[in-house]
């Protein structure tokens, strides 16, 4: 009995073992490591705020920038500054042990700067939709939130799986997505909503280009004769497209087939993508079929 005692204090008065070390790779193969889980973070963009909250993070995150708005308990938080710029003195004084970057998106001259100052920056980048889980795994193994994040990256999976198995197969249909009129500006092969048009069987007529969001001129809009148009719900989208009727050449406009879709459930590389995707899915379907007309 003496000796079992004595070994229970001799086992208490040892240290506790240090938490082992998070190593993470992120989007540039940059390895990061963590004494421990996160539990400072700044977002760099409203999508990685998203990601955050969906990864279990959300009470973590302690600053972010405009247009981070959802969850609703995001809107409550200090901003500093936009996706392009930020205030480095109201970062450094939020004393963050994490700081997501999105690649594409964060000026690359931004992330330097923050790497000279010694921060911990991971950036994350969505080059197929299958990386929004990726990024929700990471972000939860960097946080501490694993079982969470798998969770909502199985979820997501699941549901992207779904989608694309109801649309394979289906007849290809032309589109152009217009980000914003003046100027005009689209979307590349490589963003989001190029992916998730070609998943729903559409073809981006500006595929072939490699930048997230590149400006096009009109003519060659005209050019390539759309079978549909799309715009977000964002500003005045019933103007944007009204202004398309005067080019009764082409096919979009003669067929009436203009649509608006909501910008926050396309843009955002998050799992409420799913929802952007069934409906840019349903419009294109209702299309094949002839009953979607504007």
């Amino acid at each position: 009995m003496v000796n079992r005692v004595f070994v229970f204090v001799l086992l208490a008065l040892l240290p506790l073992a240090a938490p082992a070390a998070i190593r993470l790779t992120d989007d540039t193969g940059r390895i990061i490591v963590l004494a421990a889980p996160a539990t400072r973070i700044v977002s760099l963009a409203p999508d990685l705020t998203e990601l955050a909250y969906d990864a279990g993070a959300g009470q973590d995150v302690v600053g972010t920038v405009s247009y981070s708005d959802y969850p609703p308990a995001a809107r409550k938080l200090p901003r500093i500054g936009d996706a392009f710029s930020v205030d480095l003195e109201r970062l450094v004084a939020l004393q963050p042990d994490l700081i997501l970057a999105w690649r594409g998106g964060t000026p690359v001259s931004l992330i330097g700067r923050l790497r000279a100052l010694h921060l911990p920056v991971v950036v994350l980048g969505t080059h197929a939709l299958t990386d929004i889980a990726r990024n929700l795994e990471l972000i939860g193994q960097a946080t501490g939130h694993e079982v969470m994040a798998r969770t909502a990256a199985r979820a997501f999976l699941t549901g992207l799986g779904k989608l694309r198995k109801q649309y394979a197969g289906r007849v290809p249909v032309s589109v152009f997505y217009e980000i914003s009129a003046t100027p005009l500006f689209t979307v590349g092969g490589q963003q989001s909503i190029s992916r998730l048009i070609a998943l729903c069987g559409g073809k981006n007529i500006f595929a072939e280009l490699t930048q997230l969001a590149v400006p096009v001129s009109l003519a060659a809009v005209v050019a390539r004769d759309p079978q549909v148009i799309f715009t977000g719900d964002d500003g005045d989208a019933r103007s944007r497209l009204a202004a398309w009727r005067q080019f009764r050449e082409m096919t979009a406009v003669r067929h009436g087939h203009l649509f608006i879709v909501s910008s926050d459930l396309t843009a955002r590389a998050t799992p409420r993508i799913l929802g952007g995707g069934a409906e840019i899915c349903r419009d294109l379907d209702s299309v094949r079929t002839g009953t979607g007309e504007h």
